[in-house]
C-alpha cells in the first residue's frame, strides 16, 4: 500500500516534469542496452555512485539487481552504500526538508523517470540520454551549469568529472517567422577542460546509465514481452480451434 501511494505521488508530478522540461533541442536516440547485462551492470554502478546521493529509486530493491546478473555479494560489496541489507529499497539519507533548503526543491525519485519523460519528441530514454550529454558551463546560473534539453535546470552537472567542462556557443540568426527579429541559436560546444573520459567513452557510459534506468523503470518488461508472445500464440490457436469447431457444429445443424 505504501509503495502504491509513492507511485501515485510520483505520477502526479509527471505533468509538471514534462512542462518544465519542454525545449527545442532535438533528442538523440539512446542506444539499446536491454540485452547487454554488462552494460546495465556498469549503469547500475554509475547510478549508485552519481545519482543515488540525492535521488532515490524507492520502488526498486537492491536484491532486484540479480535480474541483471549481479549476486547479493557483489551488490553488498560494490553498490550497497545507502542501506544495510540487499533487500532494502534504494533510498537516500537526504531528507526532503534539507533537500528543499539546499536545492530549492527536493530531487525527484528516479524509479520511473524514464517512462515519465516519454513524449512525442522521443522515448524517455532518448530524453535522459540527450539531457545528460548537453550540460554546459553557465556562470549566470547559481549552480554554474545549464542544459540545452532542460533550460535553466536546477540540477548541477553531476557527471562533469567524466565529461569535463564545456561551454555552449550561440549565434544570433534571423527569426524564420519574423525577419525583423533575431533568435539565439545553438552553434556547438567548446571543450574548456577535459574529463576523465573521452567524448566517445562518455557517450557509452551515459548509454549504460540510461539503459539501467530504463530497466529500473520496468524490471519485468522483458519477461512481460516473452509471456505476451506466448499469450498471442495461444489466442491465435484458440481462435483457429473455435473457428473450426463452429464450422463443424453448424454443418451438423444444417
Amino acid at each position: 500500500m505504501k509503495l502504491l501511494k509513492q507511485l501515485m505521488a510520483m505520477l502526479a508530478l509527471v505533468p509538471a516534469l514534462v512542462l518544465a522540461s519542454e525545449g527545442t533541442y532535438p533528442l538523440d536516440h539512446a542506444p539499446d542496452r536491454s540485452n547487454d547485462l554488462s552494460a546495465m551492470q556498469n549503469g547500475a554502478r554509475l547510478f549508485v555512485n552519481y545519482c543515488l546521493n540525492c535521488h532515490s529509486a524507492s520502488l526498486l530493491r537492491y536484491n532486484r539487481l540479480r535480474d541483471i546478473g549481479l549476486s547479493d555479494d557483489q551488490v553488498r560489496e560494490n553498490l550497497l552504500f545507502s542501506a544495510d541489507k540487499v533487500g532494502e529499497l534504494m533510498k537516500v539519507s537526504l531528507s526532503p526538508a534539507d533537500a528543499k533548503a539546499w536545492f530549492g526543491a527536493a530531487p525527484p525519485d528516479l524509479s520511473v523517470i524514464v517512462r515519465a519523460k516519454s513524449s512525442g519528441e522521443g522515448s524517455g530514454a532518448d530524453w535522459v540520454y540527450t539531457y545528460l550529454r548537453t550540460y554546459y558551463k553557465d556562470d549566470a546560473r547559481a549552480t554554474g551549469w545549464n542544459n540545452l534539453v532542460f533550460p535553466n535546470v536546477g540540477m548541477p552537472h553531476v557527471l562533469w568529472e567524466l565529461q569535463g567542462v564545456r561551454k555552449a556557443k550561440f549565434e544570433e540568426v534571423k527569426d524564420p517567422h519574423d525577419e525583423s527579429k533575431s533568435v539565439h541559436k545553438f552553434a556547438g560546444f567548446e571543450q574548456i577542460k577535459p574529463g576523465k573520459l573521452s567524448a566517445q567513452e562518455y557517450d557509452v557510459a551515459v548509454a549504460d546509465l540510461v539503459g539501467f534506468m530504463e530497466w529500473m523503470s520496468e524490471p519485468v518488461k522483458a519477461k512481460r514481452q516473452r509471456i505476451g508472445v506466448w499469450v498471442l500464440l495461444f489466442m491465435a490457436l484458440l481462435v483457429l480451434l473455435t473457428w473450426r469447431l463452429n464450422a463443424s457444429f453448424w454443418r451438423e445443424v444444417k
